[in-house]
């Protein structure tokens, strides 16, 4: 198992590394080539548009094949293909559209690899949280050497190098699916996978993904809008890198550790705090943007808003979702949880942003923990 575990890991950091690249950076490329801040928010909820329906439909080949691992070299094949597409592209329209393909191929790896990954730790009283936590804390790793890096080296190459470093660090992904262990053993299934729609229909099940729902929608300022903040607010970007990674060093404590700090609470109980931390962290930025030691500490609770709460879903979707469900629970995570957030706000982001500034686009984030601090209480009440 420790050389699957590794080969995992390998796959979680270089995948993050890909997010840790695009996410912080490419809406600073999208402003060098012109683009408005709308049609920078219109780009970036492309991914969300792609999670509605593309992460369901791989989830959905894999849990009827068996095949996940070779859907994963598929789905990183096209990242790949995709990533070369971004070079030389000069209109907006079909930056789009390269864009959302590298989306969908992207949209297939994670619903896939979390649903491989929990069958591998899959334990009589649920997932390993030890063991898990010890293999995506390599994509947080991931994610801040790029995120890191990537700042120093566009800051040194400019921000027209960015497509290219995009391919390269795709095609590192191919190669960490490509020593993925094969899953054609386990192709054939005598019985059809069950129906997920039964799962959706339980009220337990129901308000957790609310709940979700208005988490991620808060991060969406964050995801998409953070860089541009601290540009408005003259920071460099090497700067912007930086704040970025103090998040997500924060992230890779909690999921080292996460072992001993799970089974202090309950997963619902988690969602409560994730919640409460999430509102007060948006407020903070709405707050402290000429005040970097705000900004530092909220981005320190990043720890709690994204690690904690991504753990705990895991989680809850295995003990909802188990067996041949599992790939499309990890999908229904995906799509409820991030594509439709994602979509809402990426384009409501930019509305705001147009009409309002950034602080107002903030402390709508911040209103959005608190209605996912709603939606949690009532998930836990059946539970009662």
């Amino acid at each position: 198992m420790a050389s699957a575990l590794s080969a995992f890991g390998l796959l979680s950091f270089t995948y993050f590394a890909a997010i840790g690249l695009f996410s912080p950076y490419a809406p600073l490329w999208f402003k060098e080539m012109g683009l408005s801040t709308f049609a920078i928010g219109a780009i970036a909820s492309l991914q969300a548009w792609t999670r509605i329906v593309a992460p369901y439909a791989w989830s959905w080949a894999g849990d009827h094949s068996g095949r996940r691992v070779e859907l994963i070299r598929l789905a990183a094949a096209g990242t790949v293909l995709a990533a070369l597409g971004l070079l030389g592209v000069s209109s907006a329209t079909t930056l789009a559209v390269v864009t959302a393909l590298l989306f969908i191929a992207n949209s297939g790896v994670v619903p896939l690899y979390e649903a491989v990954l929990a069958q591998l730790l899959a334990t009589d009283r649920g997932i390993d949280t030890a063991r898990y936590g010890r293999v995506r804390v390599w994509g947080s790793v991931g994610f801040l050497v790029s995120v890191v890096a990537c700042g120093v080296l566009l800051q040194w190459l400019g921000i027209q190098a960015f497509p290219w470093v995009v391919a390269a660090v795709n095609a590192s992904m191919l190669a960490a699916a490509l020593r993925l262990p094969s899953t054609h053993a386990q192709a054939r299934h005598e019985e059809p996978a069950p129906p997920v729609l039964p799962r959706l229909r339980d009220p337990m099940v129901a308000w957790f993904f609310a709940s979700v729902f208005f988490t991620v929608l808060a991060h969406t300022s964050q995801y998409a809008f953070f860089s541009l903040y601290l540009d408005r607010l003259g920071y460099g970007k090497a700067a912007v890198g930086m704040l970025w990674a103090l998040g997500v060093m924060a992230e890779i404590a909690f999921f080292w550790l996460q072992g001993r700090w799970m089974g202090r609470w309950s997963p619902h109980r988690w969602l409560l705090v994730v919640a409460l931390v999430t509102a007060a962290r948006f407020a903070a930025t709405a707050a402290g943007g000429f005040v970097p030691v705000l900004l530092v500490l909220a981005q320190f609770t990043h720890a709690i808003t994204f690690a904690a709460h991504h753990a705990s879903c895991i989680t809850l979707i295995s003990r909802f979702f188990p067996d041949r469900l599992r790939g499309r629970g990890q999908a229904l995570y995906t799509t409820l949880g991030y594509g439709l957030p994602g979509l809402i706000g990426g384009i409501g982001g930019g509305w705001l942003v147009e009409r309002g500034g950034f602080v107002l686009l903030f402390l709508v984030a911040s209103l959005s923990g608190l209605l996912a601090f709603a939606c949690a209480w009532r998930a836990a009440q059946p539970s009662e």
